[in-house]
């Protein structure tokens, strides 16, 4: 089937009354939880797995999917009314839609962003139904020593990609393979790292690992630093844009896309990198580069239309090849396991309605997305002055009960409550988590990968080398490693992460 057909398959399975419904309730939710700081897609989409048990996969994914480009959405919002980015990938609009928002623009400032997200969003899903395809033929044709080393590759360019240290970055890897190796092993039937705990002889829950890393870490990170919020405006107006911002914006919302279409893909890049790469790029580019910092109208299409592309276009690898690119992938890799999904190319060809009902979803939640964004907008200001600490403890209460009901044991919600408190650990550390998930569900997979690739080779470990596509993208990962260690890349490289803080 070429690509017409697909999408109008597509397009018939995510315009079901359902499937719409899940849609809506996933991008609104997104967008909640985007203008709400301290909450993100991350710990929403963990919180909310245990619902998706009882839903159809196609409803339970494309509502994740919404969640998670629906967020990119949201934090523009707060960046600009409040200065207080809802979510990391909006840290850079801050700079000059809080500016606009000060001089009485904050209508234009969240039109460039909803506008410039729809752009972005509309282009990077039809690239996903372009180059989805071809990439999932290239995949079917890999055998276990290719797809070992591309993960080998995935977890390399996720370090590479991390924020702070690479030696952190480098242990959260390390510590994500090993917890994803305690439980029986498949093929001797023997409980490893078990400790003879029962519970844990099938292995740890992702979700318990998810929802106490990056829900309760969040909750007890932002009860310590909750901000005060400063509601620049009650009341926005001028939301619509004149032909010479048009003119202003049209560029940069092109660049933005196709830059943050590229990088999206590659593993921990995703909507943040785009972002601030966007930015960086309209500033050098730009004539009015002075402006930057002061309200230019620039630096708020660029980075918008760089994230949202960049939300999106991860989900090419996670389709494709099942490859998480961050986190939120990882955690809708998880959300098919738990539906009876073996995620990799071969979903676009034994399940075509759910691979192409998530595609064209993507761009009726953008449709769903410009109508809430900018209607609603006054409800998103509400939202934005509701004190964390009542927000909270009813999130703690839905994490618990989300937990408790994977295997109505008690033990899940104490392990998500040491997870819990890991993950502020980290926090205070400096070590991001999103390296450790992405070990932790490619773990077991490399694993058993790796003993395949073996077995068929009798052992001969050369045969990692000795296939092309493998020896590839093995050499792709050394010189990764090598080039990042590199002093000159180094200094650059913590620059970018010192401007993003």
């Amino acid at each position: 089937m070429d690509v017409l057909s697909n999408l109008l398959l597509g397009f018939q399975t995510a315009a079901s009354f359902i499937n719409l419904f899940y849609c809506l309730i996933g991008v609104a939710l997104g967008t909640a939880i985007g203008v709400l700081p301290g909450l993100g897609p991350v710990a929403t989409i963990a919180m909310l797995l245990p619902i998706t048990f009882g839903l159809d996969p196609v409803s339970s994914l494309i509502m994740l999917a919404g969640i998670f480009y629906g967020a990119q959405y949201g934090g523009s919002t707060t960046a600009i009314l409040v200065n207080l980015p809802g979510e990391a990938s909006s840290v850079i609009t801050a700079l000059d839609g809080h500016e606009m928002a000060k001089r009485g623009q904050a209508g234009k400032a969240l039109a460039t962003a909803a506008l410039g997200s729809f752009f972005a969003g509309t282009v990077t899903t039809f690239l996903i139904a372009l180059f989805s395809p071809p990439l999932a033929e290239v995949a079917l044709k890999f055998g276990p020593a290719e797809y070992f080393s591309l993960m080998v590759l995935g977890l390399v360019a996720s370090i590479v990609l991390a924020h702070g240290s690479l030696l952190h970055a480098l242990g959260m890897i390390v510590f994500g393979l090993l917890l994803g190796i305690i439980g029986t092993d498949v093929n001797s039937g023997v409980a490893r790292f078990s400790f003879d705990v029962p519970e844990l002889t099938d292995g740890i829950n992702f979700v318990v690992v998810a929802m106490g890393v990056f829900g309760l870490g969040e909750i007890i990170g932002n009860l310590e630093n909750e901000a005060e919020r400063n509601l620049m405006v009650k009341k926005v107006t001028g939301l619509m844009l004149s032909k010479e911002d048009f003119k202003a914006i049209a560029a940069p919302v092109l660049r933005g896309t196709a830059l943050g279409s590229v990088l999206g893909i590659l593993p921990g890049g995703g909507a943040m990198l785009s972002s601030f790469a966007a930015y960086a790029l309209e500033k050098k580019v730009s004539k009015n580069a002075a402006n930057f910092g002061k309200g230019a109208i620039e630096g708020v299409a660029a980075p918008e239309s760089a994230n949202n592309a960049g939300a999106q276009a991860s989900f090419i690898p996670m389709l494709t090849l099942g490859i998480p690119s961050n986190p939120v992938m990882a955690l809708m890799i998880g959300a098919m396991i738990i539906q009876g999904i073996q995620p990799g190319p071969s979903v676009m060809t034994e399940q075509p309605a759910l691979f192409w009902g998530i595609v064209a979803s993507m761009w009726i939640g953008n449709v769903f997305l410009v109508i809430l964004n900018l209607p609603l907008i006054g409800l998103w200001v509400k939202m934005v002055s509701v004190p964390y600490h009542f927000l909270f403890p009813a999130i703690l209460v839905f994490c618990a009960i989300g937990v408790f009901s994977l295997a109505n044991t008690t033990f899940d919600v104490y392990f998500m409550a040491a997870f819990g408190l890991l993950g502020y650990i980290f926090r205070k550390l400096e070590c991001e988590p999103a390296p450790m998930m992405l070990g932790f569900i490619l773990g077991p997979m490399m694993e058993e990968f790796l003993r395949r690739a073996l077995l068929l080779s009798k052992g001969d470990p050369s045969v990692f080398i000795r296939r092309p596509l493998s020896a590839t993208m093995l050499v792709l990962a050394a010189v990764a490693m090598v080039t990042v260690l590199l002093p000159a890349l180094r200094k650059k490289r913590q620059e970018a992460f010192a401007e993003e803080d």
